[in-house]
């Protein structure tokens, strides 16, 4: 980590008679991180200062930086930030005109990067370029003593499915357990930080935690590369039984929209069936994640006979019946011996599951406008009864906005009434209010669902 101040004439005078630099306020505003601090990721020694290497962008450096994100007393500051993916040690380098304390005093920038990026800090330039030479099989090292975990396995599938498909034979996935679980995640943890959204180290103390590394093996040599990784968290279900909790999952950014994510979900879902664990569940997953997650898992589902059994009844309906003239919702859900099946031979977990059984109603219901129309009517209900409860009419949940200084579609109020004209006044005036935000809710479901479907569609043409 080094500081360059670029010298001037003004350097060399006494602090009362130096003339303060034109353009530059009384009062310093500062700089947001984000716009003066650039971070690559580069996998020899060559790439670095190379037009070739890998810029990315962070989720949010402000929030390393003081209370609103801001960097004080430096004049045209410029940071660059090189990580190696072949160790993960990192070096900064930080320049800057000048650096004068002007009422909001100086950053420590150097405090500040070693909370980002600990003991991965590496002081000088000449030091990390080492780095590509003394630690180049550090990868190689860690695996050394995992476990190797199978890819193409049926995974619980019953029939034909692109999902069985072959998975590079150039990459592995292994389980790191034990001991080794925290020397390994100390050396990730900036990349968590930096790219992971929300999220906060792991206790490496806790030996339920599990990291499953996808790694791609060298064609002329045998070096390994690291892709990217996944903390998985082992805990006991009552009476008997085992659950997976997949906590965090990366993939690195020279790496990423190349499949490699979807093997390594692949995997973890094998060792959830070879584990025989109750079922694997995915802790505030992303919108990104959750689509790739749904993908698979909708694969999995079509490749399984049962399911093709459960929703011929549904198809039926959709087909010949019109739900929105119904007297009630008309709701499809799937019965509940085939949640617990596809729970026991899946590891599929209900609310997941849930998810899943919309696509598959889709793609089973053609491409029919009429029945489009009455499967977007049983999605309409099904968010309705979600949002508001199964009686949105007369008696029953009230959802009412509230001003907030949060995020207004997020704060609101809902209580229960026992009908009454004042309750029908209330609801006048709020109820153009909540037809819009379910409007938007259903339109987003519907998006997303086909979203996956044209995901299936496309990887279906493609075999």
């Amino acid at each position: 980590m080094s500081n360059k101040p670029s010298s001037s004439s003004d350097d060399l005078l006494p602090e009362r008679k130096r003339k303060r630099p034109t353009g530059v306020n009384s009062i310093d505003d500062g700089i947001e991180a984000n716009e003066c601090i650039e971070f690559y990721m580069v996998s020899s020694k060559d790439e670095v200062d190379s037009p070739s290497r890998f810029q990315f962008v962070p989720i949010d450096l402000n929030a390393f930086f003081e209370d609103d994100g801001r960097i004080y007393g430096y004049q045209d500051l410029k940071i660059t930030v090189w990580i190696s993916s072949i160790s993960f040690r990192a070096y900064a380098d930080i320049s800057f005109k000048s650096k004068l304390n002007r009422g909001k005093g100086i950053t420590d920038l150097k405090t500040a990067f070693q909370s980002i990026l600990a003991d991965n800090l590496v002081e000088e330039k000449d030091d990390f370029l080492q780095t590509f030479s003394t630690e180049c099989d550090y990868v190689k090292s860690v695996v050394s003593k995992a476990e190797v975990l199978p890819k193409n396995t049926a995974n619980g599938c019953t029939g034909n499915s692109s999902y069985m498909k072959e998975e590079p034979a150039d990459v592995e996935v292994f389980r790191v357990k034990g001991t080794e679980v925290g020397h390994l995640y100390c050396r990730l943890v900036p990349l968590v930080l930096l790219l992971i959204d929300g999220s906060n180290p792991i206790d490496i103390t806790d030996p339920s935690w599990e990291i499953y590394l996808t790694v791609q093996k060298g064609q002329q040599d045998s070096s390994m590369k690291l892709l990217g990784f996944a903390a998985v968290y082992r805990f006991h279900k009552y009476p008997d039984s085992m659950r997976l909790r997949l906590g965090q999952i990366l993939i690195l950014p020279p790496y990423q929209r190349k499949g490699y994510g979807c093997t390594l979900l692949k995997v973890i879902n094998n060792v959830a069936i070879s584990d025989d664990i109750y079922d694997l569940t995915i802790e505030e997953p992303v919108k990104s994640l959750q689509h790739v997650r749904t993908c698979i898992d909708v694969q999995r589902l079509l490749a399984f006979e049962p399911i093709h059994e459960a929703l011929g009844p549904i198809i039926s309906q959709l087909r010949n019946n019109d739900p929105s003239k119904k007297s009630k919702a008309y709701r499809c859900g799937p019965p509940a011996n085939i949640v617990e099946d596809v729970r026991k031979n899946l590891k599929i977990n209900k609310r997941q599951f849930l998810q899943c059984w919309e696509v598959l109603i889709y793609v089973s219901l053609g491409a029919v406008k009429k029945h489009i129309e009455n499967w977007k009517t049983v999605i309409s209900n099904r968010v309705r009864a979600d949002v508001i409860g199964k009686e949105s009419e007369g008696a029953g949940k009230r959802l009412i906005d509230i001003p907030t200084q949060f995020d207004q579609r997020m704060s609101f109020a809902m209580f229960k009434t026992n009908g009454g004209e004042s309750d029908m006044l209330m609801k006048d005036e709020n109820q153009g209010n909540i037809e819009e935000e379910l409007r938007k809710l259903v339109d987003e479901r519907i998006t997303e669902i086909k979203a996956v479907a044209k995901k299936l569609s496309v990887k279906n043409k493609a075999k």
